[in-house]
């Protein structure tokens, strides 16, 4: 059951450390993209298409890390020895 446990707890923390930079990164791309339209509004449609791209690879991060977090819980490689190992010590 430790080994379960262990899953659990490491996919929550790697999710949250995984969105903590996009989001931080997502933050400073919008007062970025803000700030230099509030300089020269002329050119906001060129601000906003690049901050979208950015804003895309940022938010591409978390989806990474989500996606490891539930290889984690549901598609572990170590599941099947874990549990073997827990047939023998139940013995």
């Amino acid at each position: 059951m430790e080994f379960f446990s262990a899953c659990v707890i490491a996919a929550g923390i790697g999710m949250g450390l995984g969105a903590v930079g996009p989001g931080i990164g997502g933050g400073m791309a919008v007062g970025g993209a803000v700030e230099g339209v509030s300089r020269n509004p002329g050119a906001s449609g060129k601000i906003l298409t690049t901050m979208m791209i950015g804003f895309a690879m940022i938010e591409s991060l978390a989806i990474y890390a989500l996606v490891v977090a539930l290889i984690i819980l549901y598609a572990n490689p170590y599941k099947e020895v874990a549990l073997k190992a827990l047939e023998h010590v139940a013995k």
